[in-house]
């Protein structure tokens, strides 16, 4: 697989470096969902024709949970080696296929299958990166559903009448840099400023996790993609909460996303002997960070925040021995919402009962912003798509909001996206018990394929009008 920086490689492409849409003009909107879909010439009847294979699909789920997999789960960090081994593989893969695959200066791996029109492209994939621990699922699902889509229209014979484009995200994950997907947001041209700046536990940069798995951080921002070379973007995915199975339905297709404000709190108290130091004069940095915990659970738990949803993830103690008060504290905060403005108000509401709290133990507490990202509606006239799709693969769906950040809420801001969800067992994610049944993946890769199909088509008419 080449490794080319930007796009040069890409043929028919229309870069423009620095333009970027106005708000509200990410592509052809308003209105699509009213005009009637222009059926594909290949294709008289995708529904029957196309079928994903679970036997396959559960094949590649094993092959790559191969990579940084173990009786724990899977550990596969974001810029790291087993990352990078993940990303070679899903390019061979896509190699064999016929497609024309490179890296972008992100770390993105992204393949095309042309068509015989130059026209923007419809795009699929998620990402290849896990949480230390994780399951084999999540993110995974969608790379291997867009691998299996680019199959079945083989398959089958089919031409789209655009490129379809596969992408492999790079670190996703928020887990080690504490920013989510990195690489989906430096396509969006976002993040370049911070490579210097977020680090992981061990100190190590963004850029730094770069350049050691070969990438040059400098040219980030080659890796933007210019929206006129893009038409709309669909993400595959599990969707990591319990909504699905509870209801016996087996394809969600996701409204809205959750936005997530991200902070690390570090609390300086004194650390003293635990048999020599009276209960009236400590200053117990844990014992603050405690009711830092419980307020956050109070707060996301009261009547005015139906929605919100507040985490302290990690939780850092020192000294750490058993007969010494602990004097030092660092814990994350993590506060999601589908409502921009009370995501904001909850973490200033959080913070100003962690002051208080520090105040009345003497403890001291330092603020430092790690991310922090608004929720994304996405498209209503994607969405209908894919219940369109949906409907003519014969599948029951429900349209859902999803909690948890992906790749594809970078991508709309430049690209018109859209969500598919399969379901999780237990709502489980993040852990190495995670669990799709390939049966509900080949499902969903089935709602995807015939929902680019669909696009396909619907696009066409908007194009011959214009």
């Amino acid at each position: 697989m080449s490794t080319v920086p930007g796009r040069t490689d890409l043929p028919g492409s229309a870069r423009a470096a620095g333009k970027r849409p106005l708000d509200g003009q990410t592509g052809p909107r308003a209105g699509l969902s009213d005009i009637p879909p222009q059926p594909t010439a290949s294709l008289a009847e995708p529904a029957e024709s196309l079928r994903a294979d679970p036997v396959r699909i559960a094949a590649d789920l094993e092959a790559i949970a191969r990579i940084g997999g173990g009786e724990g789960g899977v550990t596969r960090p974001g810029y790291s080696p087993l990352e990078r081994q993940a990303h070679e593989l899903v390019g061979g893969w896509l190699t064999d296929l016929g497609l024309t695959v490179w890296g972008d200066a992100a770390g993105n791996t992204i393949a095309e299958l042309p068509a015989p029109a130059s026209k923007p492209a419809l795009g699929t994939g998620s990402h290849l990166d896990s949480v230390p621990g994780g399951g084999r699922f999540d993110g995974v699902v969608g790379v291997v559903g867009a691998v299996e889509v680019v199959r079945m229209l083989r398959d089958a014979g089919v031409t789209l009448g655009r490129p379809l484009r596969v992408v492999c995200f790079a670190a996703e994950e928020g887990a080690r840099f504490g920013q989510a997907c990195l690489g989906s947001r430096a396509v969006a041209g976002i993040g370049a400023s911070d490579i210097d700046e977020i680090r992981d536990e061990g100190g190590v940069t963004r850029a730094q996790a770069m350049r050691e798995v070969g990438l040059d951080p400098t040219d980030l921002d080659l890796a933007r993609w210019d929206p006129r070379d893009w038409a709309a973007f669909l993400e595959l995915h599990v969707e990591q909460g319990t909504v699905l199975e509870s209801q016996g339905v087996r394809v969600g297709v996701v409204d809205l996303v959750s936005g997530s404000t991200r902070l690390e709190l570090e609390l300086h108290g004194r650390a003293s002997h635990s048999g020599g130091t009276p209960m009236t004069g400590r200053s117990d940095a844990l014992a603050a960070a405690a009711e830092i915990v419980t307020a956050a659970e109070h707060v996301a738990n009261d009547p005015r925040h139906r929605g919100t949803r507040a985490t302290i993830g990690r939780l850092q103690v020192a000294p750490g021995n058993i007969t010494t008060i602990p004097g030092h504290v660092v814990c994350t905060l993590d506060v999601r919402d589908v409502d921009s403005d009370r995501q904001r108000l909850t973490v200033l509401e959080m913070l100003r009962r962690g002051a208080e709290a520090c105040a009345r133990r003497h403890v001291s507490m330092s603020v430092r912003l790690i991310g922090d990202t608004s929720p994304a509606v996405l498209p209503i006239w994607v969405r209908r798509v894919v219940t369109r799709a949906a409907r003519a693969v014969g599948v029951e769906y429900r349209v859902v909001t999803s909690g948890a950040s992906h790749d594809a809420q970078s991508v709309n801001t430049i690209v018109p996206a859209g969500i598919i969800f399969v379901p999780s067992r237990a709502g489980l994610s993040h852990v190495a018990e995670e669990w799709t049944d390939a049966a509900d993946i080949a499902m969903g890769t089935d709602v995807l394929a015939r929902s680019l199909i669909e696009l396909d088509g619907e696009l066409a008419v908007i194009e011959g009008i214009r």
